[in-house]
């Protein structure tokens, strides 16, 4: 699954705000045992538990967009479209923070 959020961001408040949001839902949802390992400043490896399963993805912070790039287990499927819409509404909230001076 494969997702690109739009931002219109400078790259380094870009950077800041895609640290942050995964810092607060790595803090938020720690039932689903959130994993997020930065590869470098545009690059992390991001993993959560849902129903038993490992999901695992990548998120790059791109010059106009976030991409998240999730391997979702087949069994999950059928949530793909609630999940890439969760993921929308809190990634528009961190970049509302970000033009706010919030991060």
């Amino acid at each position: 699954m494969k997702h690109a959020f739009a931002h219109d961001l400078e790259p380094d408040l870009a950077r800041r705000t895609a640290h942050k949001a995964l810092d607060s839902y790595a803090a938020d949802f720690q039932d689903f045992s959130p994993r997020v390992n930065w590869k470098n400043d545009d690059k992390a490896e991001v993993s959560f538990a849902a129903k038993g399963l490992t999901v695992k993805g990548t998120l790059n912070v791109e010059p106009h967009a976030f991409v998240l790039d999730l391997s979702v287990p087949f069994i999950l499927k059928p949530f793909e479209k609630k999940a890439a819409s969760v993921l929308e509404d809190e990634i528009s909230k961190w970049i509302g923070k970000a033009k706010a001076g919030e991060v």
